[in-house]
C-alpha cells in the first residue's frame, strides 16, 4: 500500500504546477528543441541535449521530489537524491563529450523516437482526454515519469556506447512509477513498466545480430596477400 491517497497525490501536483507556472510551456518548448537537435546531431547539439536532460533530472529531484512530494511520502527524499545523481551523471557525460547521437537503425531507433513522441505529445493528451485539470497533470520535463520516458528515448538514439550507469535510475523509476500507475489512477504511466522490457528486447536482438555477423565473418575464406581469397579444393 502507498503511504498517501490518490487525492493527496493529485493535490501535490496542483500545488507544484501552480507554484512553478508558467515554466511548463517553456520546458515543453525545450522538449521540441531536443527533438530538433536529435534530427540534426552535432557535437555541440549533442552536448546541449544532454545538458537539458541533466537540468530536468536535477530540477525534478530537488523541487518536485524533495520540495513537494516528500510532504506526503518521506521516501521521496531518497528519490530526490537519486534524481539529482542521475542529473549529475548526465551533466558529466555532456561536459566531457562522451556521448554522441546519430541515426541508429531498427528497433533501437523506432523505440527511441516512439518514447520521445509519447512523453512529449501523447502523455499529456491522455491526461486531457481523461478530463483531468491541467494543473493536476505531470508536466513534461518537470515530473518524474515524463522525465524518465524522455531520457530512455534519448539514450536509445545515441550513436556511441551509453554508459550503463545512465540507465540505473531511469530503470529504477520505471519500475516504481509504473507499478504505482494503477493505484494512483495514472494509466499514462503504464508505459513505464514496458520500458525495461523494451531495453532487454533491444539488447537481446542486438546481441543476436552481433553473433550472426561474427559467424558470417568467421565463415568467409581467409584473404590472400594479393586481395584474393583461399577457395576450397
Amino acid at each position: 500500500m502507498l503511504p498517501f491517497t490518490h487525492q493527496q497525490f493529485v493535490l501535490v501536483f496542483s500545488l507544484y504546477n501552480g507554484a512553478i507556472w508558467p515554466l511548463q510551456p517553456i520546458v515543453h518548448g525545450a522538449g521540441l528543441l531536443m527533438l530538433a537537435l536529435l534530427l540534426r546531431p552535432s557535437r555541440g547539439r549533442d552536448r546541449l541535449n544532454l545538458i537539458l536532460l541533466a537540468v530536468m533530472w536535477i530540477w525534478t529531484g530537488l523541487v518536485y521530489q524533495i520540495g513537494f512530494f516528500s510532504r506526503i511520502n518521506p521516501v521521496a527524499l531518497v528519490f530526490g537524491a537519486a534524481f539529482v545523481l542521475e542529473g549529475l551523471l548526465l551533466l558529466e557525460v555532456a561536459l566531457r563529450g562522451r556521448l554522441t547521437f546519430g541515426r541508429p537503425r531498427g528497433l533501437r531507433r523506432a523505440t527511441g523516437w516512439a518514447l520521445l513522441i509519447y512523453s512529449l505529445l501523447i502523455y499529456p493528451l491522455l491526461g486531457i482526454v481523461m478530463s483531468a485539470d491541467y494543473f493536476e497533470l505531470p508536466a513534461f520535463g518537470l515530473t518524474p515519469c515524463p522525465v524518465t520516458v524522455t531520457t530512455v528515448g534519448v539514450l536509445l538514439l545515441a550513436s556511441s556506447p551509453v554508459p550503463r550507469r545512465l540507465y540505473l535510475v531511469p530503470i529504477m523509476w520505471a519500475i516504481i512509477g509504473g507499478s504505482a500507475a494503477g493505484l494512483l489512477r495514472m494509466p499514462q504511466d503504464w508505459v513505464l513498466l514496458i520500458t525495461p522490457l523494451l531495453l532487454i528486447l533491444i539488447a537481446t536482438c542486438e546481441h543476436l545480430a552481433a553473433g550472426q555477423d561474427t559467424g558470417t565473418e568467421n565463415s568467409r575464406p581467409p584473404a590472400m596477400p594479393n586481395g584474393g581469397s583461399v577457395r576450397p579444393m
